[in-house]
C-alpha cells in the first residue's frame, strides 16, 4: 500500500489518539528502517525502548518463529517451559525472588501497585495503602497509573482518578518526608524519569529514599518499565544505584518487539500475590517469552559495557557538535536526552530530523534517544551527520 492509502484507512477506522509524523514504516534491518516509499531512517528510537535488538535480528527470528509452530498460547492454568526460564533469567542475576508477568508496562505497574497494597493490608489491616510517587513522574495511561503519575497534565478528564496517591519533589527528601504519614504503604520511582525528560535521580537521594522505606517499613517499588532490560549500561538500572527494592517493574525491551512485561517481587513480598488476587490472560505467553529468553542470553556482562560504551560516545559527540538548537545531554547507557535551548520546540525539531532520515523521540521539552542496543558505529554515525547536517 502507498502513504497515502494507509493514512486514508487511518483517517476513517482508526481513534485518533496519536499525533503521528507523516511516515509509514514497511520494514527494518539492525537501527535502520526503511518506509512505504523506499526511504532510509536512522533509528535513534527502537519502538520508544521496545525493539532492543534492533530490526530482524535472525535468532530472535528464529526463537519467535520455533516457538510459534510449537505453542503459541495456553491458559496460565498449566505449566510451560518458556515463561519459567524467563523468570530464573530475571531472578537470579538481580536477587529478586519470583515473578509475575504482564503484558506491558503500565500493567507491570499495576501488578506492582497492588502488589504494594495487599503486602500492607497482609501486614497491617485496612487504611495502609497510600503510595507516594515523584513529580514529573510516568507511570502509564490506566486510570490508577495515571494517578500515580506524578504530572498535572494527566489528571484530567477521566474522572474520577484512583485514590491513595501522594507526589514529592525528586531529589528532595524532606519533600518526601512532608507528604509522609501513617497510611503510607510504599514509595514507588523511576530512577531515571523517562517521559519527564530523561532526568536520572541523585545517587545520595535514592540511597536516602531506600534507608527511609527499611525504616518506616514502606516498599521501594522501582519502575523499570524504560530503564530496564540493558537499556542502560546494567540488566536493570537499580543495579547501578546499589539498591535492593522490594519490587521491580519491566518491559519495552525484554521481548524484543513482541508485548511482555511484568512484576519481580524481593523475598519480602515473595507470598503476596496467592491464586485469584491477580491475572492476566496473556502473560507470560509462551512465543513472548521464548523471545525474552533469547534478549535475556544476549545481554552479557561485555554486550551491557558496550551499551555503556555507546552511551558515552554518542552524548559525547551530539555536545561537540555545538548546535545552537540544542544543549546537554543526560542520562544513563543508550537512554539520554538532550536538552533543546531556547526559540525551538522539540517537537519541531523532531519533525525536521524525522523528514531528514533520522527517527528521534521526545520527552518532557527536550529530545531522546533510545537506540537498539545492537547500534552499530557506522549506525550512529550516520545518525550523528543527520543530525548536524539537519540542525547545524
Amino acid at each position: 500500500m502507498t502513504f497515502e492509502e494507509i493514512k486514508n484507512l487511518d483517517e476513517q477506522y482508526v481513534i485518533h489518539a496519536y499525533s503521528r509524523f507523516p511516515v509509514a514504516i514497511d520494514r527494518g534491518q539492525g537501527a535502520v528502517l526503511w518506509d512505504v516509499n523506499g526511504k532510509e531512517y536512522i533509528d535513534f528510537t527502537a519502538g520508544i525502548g521496545v525493539t532492543s535488538l534492533g530490526y530482524a535480528d535472525e535468532g530472535w527470528m528464529k526463537a519467535v518463529t520455533e516457538q510459534a509452530a510449537k505453542l503459541s498460547h495456553i491458559s496460565n492454568l498449566f505449566y510451560t517451559e518458556p515463561y519459567a526460564k524467563v523468570a530464573q533469567k530475571l531472578c537470579v542475576p538481580t536477587g529478586m525472588s519470583n515473578v509475575m508477568f504482564s503484558n506491558s508496562g503500565a500493567e507491570a505497574n499495576e501488578a506492582m501497585i497492588k502488589l504494594a497494597r495487599k503486602w500492607s493490608f497482609d501486614q497491617y489491616g485496612k487504611g495502609r495503602g497510600t503510595v507516594i510517587t515523584l513529580r514529573n513522574s510516568f507511570h502509564g495511561r490506566t486510570i490508577t497509573t495515571l494517578a500515580a503519575t506524578g504530572q498535572d497534565k494527566f489528571h484530567d478528564y477521566f474522572f474520577p482518578f484512583t485514590e491513595g496517591f501522594r507526589y514529592a519533589d525528586a531529589n528532595d527528601i524532606d519533600s518526601l518526608e512532608g507528604v509522609a504519614g501513617h497510611d503510607v504503604c510504599a514509595v514507588m520511582m523511576e530512577l531515571i524519569q523517562g517521559e519527564g525528560g530523561v532526568l536520572p535521580l541523585d545517587q545520595e537521594y535514592v540511597h536516602k529514599v531506600a534507608d527511609l522505606c527499611e525504616k518506616r517499613d514502606w516498599l521501594l517499588l522501582i519502575d523499570e518499565v524504560q530503564t530496564g532490560i540493558g537499556r542502560t549500561g546494567a540488566l536493570f538500572a537499580f543495579q547501578q544505584y546499589d539498591i535492593q527494592p522490594d519490587a521491580v517493574s519491566f518491559a519495552k525491551g525484554i521481548a524484543g518487539g513482541l508485548p511482555f512485561g511484568g512484576v519481580m517481587s524481593g523475598e519480602k513480598c515473595r507470598d503476596v500475590f496467592t491464586p485469584g488476587t491477580h491475572g492476566t490472560t496473556f502473560g507470560g505467553n509462551p512465543i513472548a517469552a521464548a523471545a525474552s529468553c533469547y534478549v535475556l542470553d544476549q545481554l552479557d556482562a561485555p554486550f551491557l559495557a558496550q551499551v555503556r560504551e555507546k552511551g558515552d560516545y554518542l552524548r559525547a559527540q551530539v555536545e561537540e557538535l555545538e548546535l545552537p538548537c540544542l544543549g546537554k545531554t543526560r542520562g544513563m547507557g543508550l537512554m539520554i536526552g538532550v536538552e533543546v535551548n531556547e526559540g525551538w520546540t522539540n517537537r519541531e525539531l523532531a519533525g525536521r530530523l524525522i523528514e531528514s532520515g533520522l527517527l528521534v523521540l521526545t520527552a518532557g521539552p527536550g529530545l531522546r534517544f533510545l537506540p537498539p542496543l545492537t547500534i552499530t558505529q557506522e549506525e550512529m554515525d550516520r545518525g550523528l551527520s543527520i543530525l548536524k547536517g539537519t540542525l547545524g
